[in-house]
This record gives structure tokens, sequence and C-alpha cells, in this order.
């Protein structure tokens, strides 16, 4: 669970949101790497005569530094695009959703179950909010799509736990393809300013 003094990211509810947490710390280590070999080479340069002979034209190094950025790109740029590809496969979803964004609240139709719909309102004065009228209800384990689109102006609708993020435009029609791992609570949010 997420708390006030934490920079970390929510307890991940699904794969794909575990996946990400796992590049997220895989890129940043790659990225604590880079900063102390930048760090180590700018204290040595400062204590070491700065213009040598042999520095001055030295095609070795010159292709060292060239290669080096394009193979740590290439090293991070394979685990992304799985990532990426793994968030659009969906194989027969056992649950279709229709989610409409609307200024201030949100409509979900589970049109699998001869077209149930409601009004998800938020309750303001509650959890900064956070807190809506009616659920949004997810069974666990089930493959999900969800189908946003919007009715006015554009929106984005969010999980953090579920590592999704979708972007509602009036006249286009998004997908989302998730599986919730882990019961609980999440609370999602439209993550844009809207208009």
């Amino acid at each position: 669970m997420s708390m006030w003094s934490n920079v970390s990211f929510q307890n991940s509810a699904s794969f794909t949101m575990e996946q990400m947490t796992f590049f997220y710390d895989f890129s940043f280590l790659i990225i604590l790497m880079i900063l102390v070999f930048v760090m180590y080479m700018m204290v040595y340069l400062t204590f070491e005569s700065l213009i040598k002979c042999y520095d001055l034209d030295n095609q070795t190094m010159e292709s060292f530094w060239t290669v080096l950025p394009l193979v740590i790109l290439v090293f991070l740029a394979f685990p992304s695009i799985r990532i990426l590809y793994l968030m659009d496969e969906m194989k027969n979803p056992m649950l279709t959703c229709k989610v409409l964004g609307h200024q201030w609240f949100w409509s979900y139709e589970y049109s699998d179950f001869s077209s149930f719909e409601f009004d998800s309102y938020m309750v303001f004065n509650l959890m900064r909010l956070l807190e809506v009228d009616n659920c949004f209800v997810i069974p666990l384990g089930l493959k999900m799509r969800l189908l946003v689109s919007s009715v006015d102006v554009l929106h984005s609708w969010t999980v953090p736990a579920f590592g999704v993020k979708v972007d509602s435009v009036p006249g286009r029609l998004n997908q989302l393809n998730f599986t919730v791992n882990r019961l609980g609570i999440y609370f999602g949010q439209c993550s844009e300013i809207c208009g």
C-alpha cells in the first residue's frame, strides 16, 4: 500500500504492473551505473591534466563513446517493447466493459450481462476526490477488455495499481486489456486536466 512518505510505486495488482516495476528497477540500475561512471570520470579529470597529447585525436575512444550509448539504448529498448506488446496481447477476453468519460464522472456498461450500466460520480471531501458513489467492480483473475471513449472532452482513464492508462477521446474507441491478480480496493482517476 502506498503511504505519504513513499516515493515508489503502489503495490502491483496485475502482471503488467509487475513487469513495469521490474523494468523500472532494471533501467534505474543502468542509469545509476552510468551516473557513477560519469561522476568518477569528472573527479578523475579534475585532478589529472586535462590536455594530453594522446587524447586530442583518439579514434578508438570516439568509437567507444559512440557505440556504447547505442548498446545501452538497445539494451533498454528490448524489455520496454516486450512490455508494450504484452499490454496489447489478449486473446478471447472473458469480460468486455464500455467506459465513457463525461466531464466530472464516468459511465460504465457491462455489455456481456445484458447491458448493465451505471454512472460513477466523485464524492467530494473524501479520500482526496478518489471516492465515488458507484464503484466499478472488476472480477479477479478474468481477462478483461475495456472499450474507452468520451462524450464531451478529452479524458484519461487510469488505475495506477493495474499499470493501465488509456486516453478517452470523443469519437474514437480505444481498447485496453488487463487481468487483475490481487484482490483489493484500487483507486482510479482521470489523470488529465479535461478539456
